[in-house]
Protein backbone atom coordinates (compact mmCIF):
# COMPACT_ATOMS: atom_id res chain seq x y z
CA UNK A 1 0.00 0.00 0.00
CA UNK A 2 1.64 3.65 -1.04
CA UNK A 3 2.42 5.75 2.48
CA UNK A 4 0.27 8.79 0.72
CA UNK A 5 -3.22 6.80 2.10
CA UNK A 6 -1.69 5.56 5.52
CA UNK A 7 -1.49 7.71 8.77
CA UNK A 8 1.70 8.57 10.55
CA UNK A 9 0.48 7.70 13.48
CA UNK A 10 -1.82 4.78 13.36
CA UNK A 11 -1.66 4.49 17.35
CA UNK A 12 -3.41 8.05 17.46
CA UNK A 13 -7.39 7.67 16.39
CA UNK A 14 -8.25 10.66 14.70
CA UNK A 15 -11.56 13.01 15.54
CA UNK A 16 -12.14 15.65 13.11
CA UNK A 17 -15.16 16.83 14.84
CA UNK A 18 -13.97 17.60 18.15
CA UNK A 19 -13.02 21.37 18.53
CA UNK A 20 -9.58 21.53 20.33
CA UNK A 21 -10.02 24.71 21.73
CA UNK A 22 -12.81 23.28 24.15
CA UNK A 23 -11.79 20.79 26.50
CA UNK A 24 -13.69 17.34 26.05
CA UNK A 25 -16.57 16.27 28.27
CA UNK A 26 -15.85 14.04 31.28
CA UNK A 27 -17.09 10.55 30.55
CA UNK A 28 -20.14 9.93 31.30
CA UNK A 29 -21.41 12.79 31.57
CA UNK A 30 -24.33 15.22 30.45
CA UNK A 31 -23.15 18.77 28.71
CA UNK A 32 -24.52 20.81 31.19
CA UNK A 33 -25.63 24.32 29.93
CA UNK A 34 -28.28 27.50 30.32
CA UNK A 35 -30.86 27.85 28.45
CA UNK A 36 -29.37 30.49 26.97
CA UNK A 37 -26.26 28.53 26.06
CA UNK A 38 -28.25 26.07 24.63
CA UNK A 39 -30.42 28.55 22.08
CA UNK A 40 -27.26 30.14 21.35
CA UNK A 41 -25.55 26.62 20.37
CA UNK A 42 -28.72 25.91 18.58
CA UNK A 43 -29.18 29.46 16.75
CA UNK A 44 -25.80 28.99 15.51
CA UNK A 45 -26.10 25.30 13.42
CA UNK A 46 -29.37 26.77 12.58
CA UNK A 47 -27.60 29.44 11.00
CA UNK A 48 -24.92 27.20 9.38
CA UNK A 49 -27.17 24.61 7.97
CA UNK A 50 -29.90 26.92 6.73
CA UNK A 51 -27.44 30.58 5.61
CA UNK A 52 -24.21 29.94 5.40
CA UNK A 53 -23.53 25.96 3.83
CA UNK A 54 -26.34 26.92 1.19
CA UNK A 55 -24.09 30.06 -0.02
CA UNK A 56 -20.94 27.91 0.16
CA UNK A 57 -22.84 24.84 -1.98
CA UNK A 58 -23.84 27.29 -4.47
CA UNK A 59 -20.37 28.75 -5.11
CA UNK A 60 -18.35 25.56 -5.18
CA UNK A 61 -21.54 24.92 -7.82
CA UNK A 62 -20.54 27.84 -9.44
CA UNK A 63 -17.27 27.53 -9.67
CA UNK A 64 -17.23 23.80 -10.67
CA UNK A 65 -18.97 25.27 -13.73
CA UNK A 66 -16.17 26.81 -14.52
CA UNK A 67 -13.71 23.99 -15.86
CA UNK A 68 -10.54 23.36 -14.27
CA UNK A 69 -10.94 22.86 -11.42
CA UNK A 70 -7.19 22.50 -10.37
CA UNK A 71 -6.71 25.73 -10.33
CA UNK A 72 -10.18 27.23 -9.17
CA UNK A 73 -9.67 29.39 -6.32
CA UNK A 74 -13.42 29.35 -5.37
CA UNK A 75 -13.81 26.14 -6.33
CA UNK A 76 -10.80 24.73 -3.76
CA UNK A 77 -11.89 27.55 -0.98
CA UNK A 78 -15.14 26.66 -1.31
CA UNK A 79 -14.53 22.92 -0.80
CA UNK A 80 -12.73 23.37 2.50
CA UNK A 81 -14.82 26.13 3.81
CA UNK A 82 -17.52 23.34 2.95
CA UNK A 83 -15.86 20.56 4.96
CA UNK A 84 -15.20 23.20 8.01
CA UNK A 85 -18.61 23.96 8.48
CA UNK A 86 -19.80 20.55 7.76
CA UNK A 87 -17.56 19.41 11.10
CA UNK A 88 -18.78 22.65 13.13
CA UNK A 89 -22.23 21.56 11.86
CA UNK A 90 -21.52 17.65 13.28
CA UNK A 91 -19.70 19.29 16.34
CA UNK A 92 -22.80 20.96 17.23
CA UNK A 93 -24.91 18.33 17.03
CA UNK A 94 -23.51 16.00 19.12
CA UNK A 95 -22.92 18.83 21.96
CA UNK A 96 -26.71 19.37 21.61
CA UNK A 97 -27.81 15.63 21.55
CA UNK A 98 -25.77 15.35 24.57
CA UNK A 99 -26.93 18.81 26.27
CA UNK A 100 -29.07 18.84 29.61
CA UNK A 101 -30.20 22.36 30.14
CA UNK A 102 -30.09 23.22 33.81
CA UNK A 103 -32.02 26.82 35.06
CA UNK A 104 -30.00 28.28 37.45
CA UNK A 105 -33.35 30.59 38.09
CA UNK A 106 -34.66 27.45 39.70
CA UNK A 107 -32.08 27.87 42.47
CA UNK A 108 -33.13 31.64 43.41
CA UNK A 109 -32.79 32.78 46.59
CA UNK A 110 -30.36 30.03 47.66
CA UNK A 111 -27.14 30.25 49.11
CA UNK A 112 -25.18 26.92 48.10
CA UNK A 113 -23.67 26.66 44.54
CA UNK A 114 -24.76 24.69 42.27
CA UNK A 115 -24.75 25.34 37.83
CA UNK A 116 -25.29 28.45 37.46
CA UNK A 117 -24.61 30.10 40.67
CA UNK A 118 -22.56 33.33 40.07
CA UNK A 119 -20.10 33.19 43.15
CA UNK A 120 -18.19 35.94 44.97
CA UNK A 121 -15.32 34.34 46.38
CA UNK A 122 -11.69 35.74 48.58
CA UNK A 123 -8.93 33.85 49.16
CA UNK A 124 -6.42 34.24 51.82
CA UNK A 125 -4.86 37.25 51.34
CA UNK A 126 -8.68 38.92 50.98
CA UNK A 127 -8.67 39.14 47.29
CA UNK A 128 -12.07 39.17 45.71
CA UNK A 129 -13.10 37.44 42.74
CA UNK A 130 -16.32 36.32 40.81
CA UNK A 131 -17.40 34.22 38.44
CA UNK A 132 -20.10 32.32 37.06
CA UNK A 133 -20.48 28.95 36.61
CA UNK A 134 -21.53 28.04 33.05
CA UNK A 135 -21.45 24.94 30.36
CA UNK A 136 -18.34 23.77 28.82
CA UNK A 137 -19.54 25.29 25.94
CA UNK A 138 -20.46 28.67 26.98
CA UNK A 139 -18.21 29.90 29.46
CA UNK A 140 -16.42 32.64 28.49
CA UNK A 141 -13.05 33.65 31.22
CA UNK A 142 -13.14 37.14 29.76
CA UNK A 143 -16.39 37.58 31.15
CA UNK A 144 -16.12 35.96 34.56
CA UNK A 145 -17.57 32.81 33.51
CA UNK A 146 -15.66 29.58 34.62
CA UNK A 147 -17.04 25.83 33.03
CA UNK A 148 -18.35 23.30 35.74
CA UNK A 149 -15.64 21.46 35.33
CA UNK A 150 -12.80 23.38 35.90
CA UNK A 151 -10.85 23.08 39.09
CA UNK A 152 -12.48 26.23 40.49
CA UNK A 153 -15.80 25.50 39.77
CA UNK A 154 -15.47 21.95 40.99
CA UNK A 155 -14.18 23.14 44.50
CA UNK A 156 -17.23 25.71 44.76
CA UNK A 157 -19.74 23.38 43.75
CA UNK A 158 -22.07 22.54 46.70
CA UNK A 159 -20.28 24.93 49.41
CA UNK A 160 -22.72 27.80 51.07
CA UNK A 161 -22.01 31.16 51.86
CA UNK A 162 -19.68 31.57 54.71
CA UNK A 163 -18.02 28.12 53.85
CA UNK A 164 -14.13 27.80 53.50
CA UNK A 165 -13.07 25.35 50.65
CA UNK A 166 -9.84 24.35 49.19
CA UNK A 167 -8.97 24.73 45.47
CA UNK A 168 -5.62 22.81 44.38
CA UNK A 169 -3.84 25.62 42.27
CA UNK A 170 -0.33 24.90 40.57
CA UNK A 171 1.34 27.13 43.42
CA UNK A 172 -0.20 24.36 45.91
CA UNK A 173 -3.34 24.41 47.67
CA UNK A 174 -5.08 27.93 48.68
CA UNK A 175 -7.99 28.21 50.89
CA UNK A 176 -10.83 30.34 49.38
CA UNK A 177 -14.20 31.89 51.32
CA UNK A 178 -17.47 31.65 49.61
CA UNK A 179 -18.75 35.29 50.24
CA UNK A 180 -22.31 35.47 48.12
CA UNK A 181 -23.68 33.70 45.93
CA UNK A 182 -26.18 34.60 43.42
CA UNK A 183 -28.58 33.37 40.75
CA UNK A 184 -30.91 34.90 37.88
CA UNK A 185 -34.58 35.96 38.91
CA UNK A 186 -37.42 33.44 37.46
CA UNK A 187 -38.91 34.98 34.75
Amino acid sequence: MSKAFTRENDAAPVDDDEDPSLPPLPAGTRNYMTPAGYRQLREEMVALLDVERPKVVETVSWAAKNGDRSENGDYLYGKKRLREIDRRIRFLTRRLEQAEVADPSAHHGSDQVFFGATVTYANARGDERTVTIKGIDEADSLAGEVSWISPIARALLKAREGDEVRLLTPGGVETIEVLQVRYPAPG
